[in-house]
């Protein structure tokens, strides 16, 4: 087995942000080509901030891309005792001390460093005080080094150097007896056997906060790899104000999970100019060494794209049944369920050229469900008019005398109309396009037929009929 254990570890303040999918999926892709572990962990001590509704949006999120978790979730205010009890070890051992300074006294301390242009971290005016017994309101501090360096080989950036004299004591226990971030993240990562530790690059300067805590307790130190920024395409840090940030969005607006993983794993990787991939080849393939430096650039249009080359190349039938609920929210439960699967599958082939998502085929696959099409009346206007009667109800009758009923029977029989009544295959077509399906535009006319089935396509070219007789 391998020895490589990695997590995803959100804080659950908000919906799953597509950022959050992204470090999610290249942890997941490094633990399966390594047969490894990838750990989901909830980091909820935030308390002010942190809710249920957001776990379970996160869950919702994870599972909807399909990047499933060898262990977890676990969550971070089930594990307090373990976070107070290394706290007070590091107390014993010298390596924390209680801190009595109130917070107005901090505040006033920091606003008095940066008008003198210092740096506004703690001063360490209790750090020799050695406070056995601290009052109800103290904090626990960390003593941080105060020289030499702190220095690591991440998987991404390379070397990185940071001077120790610009630390300050962290505090690791508030006075309300939560650990702060930075030192329960620590315990997580030790006690779980984390052996690389791959998150966004806003918590680079987090890791040499991080690293001396590992050492004072004796643990090892994983491997760190800081993942680029996604940026909006003016450059600025991805916000609502470049679209949808959350992952769950997409799904609303018809993305397909693979689409959004196959997208996302190329916002600052690569494979060469491949831009599509299985799971299986983005497992085979995937490697720090051509994951970038520098931040990505959000494309909407580029992801638009992918989705919809998923859309063409995805399973019929796997499409369908993403398509399902879509569907049903748009008043067409009955309909889905008086309809096979098999049909379905029918049916997204026959529009999946034309839908770059899953809401745009919903409006193409509508006039396909139920027996009576709604026609739109621009349509009925210009093409359902008393000069087609003739050539139409000699096509019906036609059509009612096939002895076989299939695409190339309909074509033929259509096209030896036109070319007897001395007309242009447009000039029957379009009336017929709208007598079927209600719309100037759809796919192939014969498809369409197939599609529908013979007594469906002749009861709406007879009220496509009527409607001409009385246009």
């Amino acid at each position: 087995m391998s020895d490589v254990r990695v997590r995803f570890a959100p804080s659950p303040t908000g919906f799953l942000h597509i950022g959050g999918v992204r470090t999610a999926l290249f942890n997941w892709l490094f633990a399966r080509q390594r047969q490894g572990v990838f750990i989901l962990r909830i980091e909820d001590t935030d308390q002010s901030r942190s809710t249920d509704e957001s776990i379970q949006a996160i869950l919702a999120g994870m599972k909807w891309v399909g990047l499933d978790w060898d262990e977890g979730p676990f969550r971070q205010t089930e594990r307090m005792d373990l976070y107070r009890s290394y706290a007070m070890k590091l107390f014993e051992t010298g390596h924390a001390y209680w801190c009595v300074c109130k917070a107005e006294e901090l505040e006033a301390r920091r606003k008095e460093a940066e008008a003198k242009g210092l740096s506004p971290r703690y001063d360490g005016r209790c750090r020799n005080l050695r406070i056995a017994s601290p009052p109800g309101d103290a904090a626990l501090r960390f003593k941080a080094p105060q020289t030499g360096q702190t220095m690591i080989d991440d998987l991404i950036k390379g070397t990185v150097v940071f001077d120790n004299t610009v630390l300050d004591d962290l505090i690791i226990l508030r006075s309300n007896g939560y650990p702060t971030y930075n030192f329960s993240v620590v315990i997580d990562d030790a006690l779980m056997g984390i052996t690389h530790v791959v998150r966004g690059d806003d918590h680079l300067t987090n890791m040499p906060r991080q690293i001396p805590i590992f050492e004072a307790l004796g643990f090892a130190v994983p491997r760190f790899g800081h993942l680029p920024m996604i940026l909006g395409a003016d450059k600025t840090r991805l916000s609502k104000r470049h679209g949808a940030t959350s992952i769950m969005a997409y799904k609303d607006m018809g993305y397909l999970p693979n689409a959004m993983v196959s997208y996302l794993v190329r916002l600052g990787w690569s494979h060469g100019d491949q831009e599509l991939f299985s799971r299986q080849e983005l497992i085979e393939k995937f490697s720090w060494d051509h994951v970038q430096k520098s931040a990505a650039v959000f494309n909407p249009d580029k992801l638009l794209w992918t989705n919809a080359e998923y859309i063409k190349a995805s399973p019929p039938r796997q499409v369908a049944q993403a398509l399902v609920p879509l569907l049903e929210q748009a008043g067409l439960r009955k309909e889905v369920e008086a309809v096979s699967d098999e049909w379905l599958a029918q049916l997204v082939v026959l529009v999946k050229e034309r839908a770059k998502t899953l809401v745009d085929m919903v409006e193409w696959v509508r006039p396909y469900f139920g027996q009576i099409v709604t026609v739109d009346e621009e349509a009925a206007r210009k093409f359902l008019t008393p000069t087609i009667i003739a050539a139409l109800n000699k096509l019906i009758v036609r059509f009612e005398a096939l002895p076989a009923y299939s695409k190339s029977e309909w074509e033929n029989s259509f096209k030896q109309l036109v070319e007897e009544e001395g007309m242009k295959m447009g000039q029957l077509a379009q009336p017929v396009r709208v007598a079927l399906t209600g719309r100037t535009a759809s796919p192939g006319l014969f498809e369409v037929m197939e599609v529908l089935g013979r007594d469906r396509t002749l009861f709406r070219l007879q009220k496509g009929l009527e409607r001409a007789s009385t246009g």
